[in-house]
Order: C-alpha cells, then sequence, then structure tokens
C-alpha cells in the first residue's frame, strides 16, 4: 500500500521560511505529477504548486518568486522550499501525487504565519 508522509510544516514570522517534504512509501513503479496544495480556513482546496516527471512546473500566481517546488526521484520524494512567508499563506498544505496506482494525498500539514 502506497503512503504519502508529510513533514515541515510550523509557526513561522512573516517574511520567514519554511520548507515543506513529502515522500511516498510502498510498491511505487513510477510517480508522474506530484503538487502542493493548500486549504485555508473557509476556503476551498487550490495548487499551489506541480511538478511532472518531465520537468514541468507551475506555480499559482501568489507564490511565484517566492516557493519554489523540487523532486527527488530516487526517493520518491517533493519538497516546497517557501520563502518570505505572507499571513495569506498561512492553511493545511497537502501534497498530491499520481502514481502507476493513482491518485494519492497526504495528511496535510499546518502552516501558519503570523507575528
Amino acid at each position: 500500500q502506497v503512503q504519502l508522509v508529510e513533514s515541515g510544516g510550523g509557526l513561522v514570522q512573516p517574511g520567514g521560511s519554511l520548507r515543506l517534504s513529502c515522500a511516498a512509501s510502498g510498491s511505487i513503479f513510477s510517480i508522474n505529477y506530484m503538487g502542493w496544495y493548500r486549504q485555508a480556513p473557509g476556503k476551498e482546496r487550490e495548487l499551489v504548486a506541480s511538478i511532472t516527471s518531465g520537468g514541468g512546473i507551475n506555480y499559482v500566481d501568489s507564490v511565484k518568486g517566492r516557493f519554489t517546488i523540487s523532486r527527488d526521484n530516487a526517493k520518491n520524494a517533493v519538497f516546497l522550499q517557501m520563502n518570505s512567508l505572507k499571513p495569506k499563506d498561512t492553511a493545511v498544505y497537502y501534497c498530491k501525487v499520481l502514481t502507476s496506482s493513482g491518485w494519492l494525498w497526504g495528511q496535510g500539514t499546518q502552516v501558519t504565519v503570523s507575528s
């Protein structure tokens, strides 16, 4: 059974940085798509950043220039480096991947940006 384990969330002051990690474990033949989503209280879940197996990268406009997504294929992991964090970045962050077994969601990790 494939599972996703996320880590790296926490409380940070505005302007600070956090690095989120998401690792897939289990019987995985391939991972095509890896993405980070977030959901703030009272809002819909939105795509933050994604990266394909071919290296194609996409960011939501609000994080361009501040967030960087990357992946380690050998470890079946995806990362989200978040710099210059703002209070509006506060949300639960989820990773989502497309494997040979289908779509998977991580359990979510809380990111709170507050002074």
